[in-house]
């Protein structure tokens, strides 16, 4: 079991490190390489984002009827193939804007079935009474990925160019599924209701609109997402753009910020040992409302610094209230249902971003990048207080979560 975990965590870790080299070399692909407008750049989010609105639900009924390693390595092996040609392309100098927005689509795709399907695994490979362990482990190496990634994303577009970057990412996703295949856990995918997709559908989305805590995750989830389509245009046009940060510079500052997610992946567990999952995710959630809003203030003088230094706290306190929400779902909620009510939460939450970065694209347009960074900083920092405030998530009993 334990190397099992431990290939399925080498394996997160890898992917995560690729994802994060993405996320800084394909928007600059578009901006360095082909000169995206705004627009265009939230066109870009948005179609990296829309498989979550096209088939998010429907993906967690087939990740609920199928055996979810397979779907994992299937995952891996259509997100690296279509970041595949994007260098191909740029070496032919045939690379265009609607290739771009082809793959992003495609990863998306990719990422719809992957992240359910990983959510609902976990459980079978380290039980359900290890899962808060399991996710601080899991996190942590992410955010180890993540403290790396933006940096060598950086310094691969600025020293190699950006379709090199995202050859290396390629290559981290198919390295992911080779080890995922090697990951062995009993898994017990439901047997009946084949044929009814729009009944099996409803009893996800059912489970979560009756959850009172699963409610309110859903609703903060869905704000933040808002708030990180708009990020997605706002913060390289402005930081990259605006304030002339180099790419190395910009992804540097990105990783730094990932100190407060180990930071946070570490407290996590005990938090929730200590002081139960109510009062733990309350905590967090309100501490990431106050702690975003500073981040606006965003400058060209000293406070540059304010950027790295509020968005390291507000990793730790958003990773804690993160994994505690994540382990509440997972522990409370029949393994029969678990596939769709990931999908659920992920369809309500994910659909949002999108929305957010067609919004981001339209408002830098109108008033600038700017304008994008600091509306996006403040939806993603009051997007806390549902939870903040919540009766029903102050109230959980710390013995049994109900």
């Amino acid at each position: 079991m334990r190397s099992d975990f431990a290939r399925f965590a080498t394996a997160n870790a890898i992917t995560q490190l690729g994802t994060q080299v993405t996320l800084i070399a394909l928007p600059l692909a578009a901006v360095l390489t082909l000169g995206a407008d705004p627009f265009e750049l939230g066109l870009l989010t948005a179609a990296e984002t829309a498989a979550f609105l096209l088939v998010g639900l429907p993906a967690g009924v087939w990740v609920d009827r199928l055996r979810r390693r397979p779907v994992l390595i299937w995952a891996d092996v259509v997100r690296g193939l279509a970041l595949l040609t994007v260098p191909v392309a740029a070496w032919y100098g045939v690379l265009s804007l609607w290739q771009l927005y082809a793959v992003a689509l495609v990863i998306g795709f990719g990422t719809v079935f992957f992240d359910i399907a990983h959510m609902s695994f976990l459980p079978a490979v380290v039980g359900r009474d290890r899962l808060e362990g399991g996710n601080s482990v899991l996190e942590v190496t992410g955010r180890t990925a993540t403290l790396a990634g933006p940096g060598i994303g950086g310094a691969l577009v600025q020293w190699l160019t950006a379709p090199v970057a995202l050859f290396l990412d390629a290559v981290s996703y198919l390295l992911s599924g080779l080890l995922l295949s090697r990951v062995r856990a009993e898994e017990s995918p439901a047997e009946g209701g084949r044929g009814h997709l729009r009944r099996e559908i409803a009893e996800g989305i059912a489970y979560v609109r009756r959850e009172p805590v699963l409610r309110t995750v859903a609703v903060l989830g869905a704000l933040v997402q808002l708030g990180n389509g708009m990020w997605a245009v706002g913060a390289p046009l402005f930081l990259v753009g605006e304030l002339e940060l180099g790419a190395g510079a910009y992804g540097l500052m990105l990783s730094i910020s990932a100190l407060g997610g180990l930071a946070g992946a570490a407290l996590a567990p005990r938090a929730v040992a200590r002081y139960g999952t109510g009062r733990t995710m309350a905590a967090s959630a309100g501490a990431t409302c106050v702690l975003y809003p500073p981040i606006a203030l965003t400058g060209g003088d000293w406070r540059l610094g304010l950027f790295p230094v509020f968005l390291t706290a507000v990793a730790l306190s958003s990773v804690v209230f993160g994994i505690t929400q994540l382990s509440y779902r997972q522990r409370t909620t029949p393994e029969h249902l678990l596939g769709r009510v990931n999908a659920s939460m992920r369809f309500l939450m994910w659909s949002a971003l999108p929305l957010g970065g067609l919004a981001g694209g339209a408002l830098g347009e109108w008033a600038g990048a700017q304008a994008v960074f600091v509306a996006a900083t403040l939806v993603c920092g009051l997007a806390y207080l549902p939870a903040a405030w919540s009766r029903a998530v102050r109230k959980l009993d710390p013995a049994t979560d109900r």
